[in-house]
C-alpha cells in the first residue's frame, strides 16, 4: 500500500532534513521528514497563500486555525507575525504534528496549540477569526469539503477562510462548495494554476 502524507502513521523510513525558508518577512528553520507533505521545501502554493493573507483585516482578537498544518509553515508564520494571537495547528499525520511542535520550539514560537484533528473534529475552540488551509487533495473531495464545512462552523460571525488549491486539482468544485456555505467568496489571486480563495462567513 502506498503511503500518503494524510495518513496518521506514515510507515516510510525516517529521513530527517533541516533547512531554512523566509515566510512573510521572517526566516524560519524547519526540520522535516519522509511521510510529510513537501518535505524538501515550503511548497509553491503555501508560499503564494502566505503572501496574500491580509492580517490587517483581523480585528476582533480571536484565535486562528491552520487545518492540515503539516510540519508547520503556515501556522508558525502567522503566529510569529501575530504574537498576541493563539494559532491552533491541526493535522491527522502524527509525524507531521511532532515536527510542527519541534519546529515551533526551534523557532521560539510559543503562541501555538498543535494537536491531532481530522479536519475540525477535535477542535473544541470556537470563534476563530481566520481559518487557513492548503487542503490534502489526495485525501479526496469528501475530506477536503469536510474541512470547508468544519471551518464554517468554527469561524466567528465575521471570520474568513483562506484556501489555496490548484485549478486542475479541484478549484472549480471548491468554489462551488464554498459558495454554498459562505455569504461571500472571492478568488483573490491566481498564479501558475493556483487559486487563492477567501470566503467570508
Amino acid at each position: 500500500m502506498s503511503q500518503h502524507y494524510f495518513e496518521r502513521n506514515p510507515a516510510s523510513s525516517h529521513k530527517r532534513e533541516q533547512w531554512s525558508s523566509t515566510l512573510r518577512g521572517h526566516t524560519f528553520r524547519f526540520i522535516t521528514d519522509s511521510g510529510v507533505f513537501s518535505k524538501g521545501e515550503v511548497d509553491f502554493g503555501t508560499r503564494v497563500l502566505l503572501s496574500r493573507i491580509n492580517v490587517a483585516q483581523l480585528s476582533d482578537g480571536g484565535p486562528l486555525l491552520d487545518v492540515g498544518c503539516g510540519y508547520g509553515p503556515i501556522g508558525l508564520a502567522l503566529a510569529r507575525e501575530l504574537p498576541d494571537r493563539i494559532v491552533h495547528m491541526v493535522d491527522v499525520n502524527e509525524r507531521a504534528l511532532c515536527l510542527a511542535k519541534e519546529n515551533a520550539e526551534l523557532n521560539s514560537v510559543s503562541n501555538v496549540q498543535i494537536y491531532e484533528s481530522d479536519a475540525g473534529s477535535r477542535v473544541t475552540e470556537r470563534g476563530f477569526e481566520l481559518v487557513v488551509t492548503n487542503p490534502p487533495i489526495r485525501a479526496g473531495k469528501e475530506v477536503v469539503h469536510r474541512i470547508y464545512e468544519d471551518a464554517h462552523q468554527l469561524l466567528s460571525p465575521k471570520g474568513t477562510l483562506w484556501v489555496v488549491i490548484q485549478k486542475k486539482q479541484g478549484a472549480p468544485s471548491t468554489l462551488k462548495k464554498l459558495e454554498q456555505l459562505f455569504s461571500s467568496v472571492d478568488t483573490v489571486h491566481k498564479e501558475k494554476g493556483y487559486y487563492i480563495i477567501c470566503a467570508w462567513k
